[in-house]
């Protein structure tokens, strides 16, 4: 289980030498992602993806389950109520589960490709500043380890919380 913190720096050069000091401290650079307002130049480092931008993740999972769930209402319809003249087995059931889970994600999640990921909100403010937000995946057992390791070397770095979990597979 991974934790994402979230620190707050003024400038690119401070996040490389974070970045630095996280990669020295065995966290993986695949782990350490960063977001700028437009026109800052984010050379060197991880730029955050659609992943960490958007709520696509959240949308791919609530399409899973909303899809998934009318795929089964669906299928036991076909069942009870077959067409004439067709033999629906129970199969049909996990059929049209697994038909309307893929099409739920894969819907749900392009629509909320395109909407701002709701956890970032807040740091809306320091980014029209000027200043880079960045989120790094951490082992759960190393969230309070690595957060000091940052704001005690690193005191222009802000703490801005950290998010309880993240999702295993951005």
């Amino acid at each position: 289980m991974r934790r994402r913190l979230y620190f707050t720096v003024p400038d690119t050069a401070s996040a490389r030498r974070i970045r630095d000091e996280l990669l020295l401290a065995r966290i993986e650079d695949q782990n350490i992602h960063v977001m700028a307002r437009e026109g800052v130049a984010l050379t060197g480092l991880n730029e955050a993806s659609i992943l960490q931008t958007s709520d696509f993740v959240h949308g791919a999972e609530t399409g899973l389950a909303i899809g998934g769930g009318i795929g089964i209402v669906a299928g036991l319809v076909a069942v009870f109520f077959p067409p004439a003249g067709v033999d629906l087995q129970l199969v049909t059931i996990l059929l049209t589960a697994l038909i309307g889970a893929a099409f739920g994600a894969w819907v749900a999640s392009m629509v909320a490709s395109s909407i701002p990921n709701s956890r970032l909100k807040g740091f809306e403010s320091s980014l029209a500043a000027g200043h880079v937000l960045m989120m790094v995946d951490v082992p759960s057992g190393r969230t309070d380890e690595i957060r000091m390791r940052v704001t005690s070397h690193h005191p222009e770095a802000m703490n801005s919380g950290v998010e309880p979990t993240i999702p295993a597979f951005p």
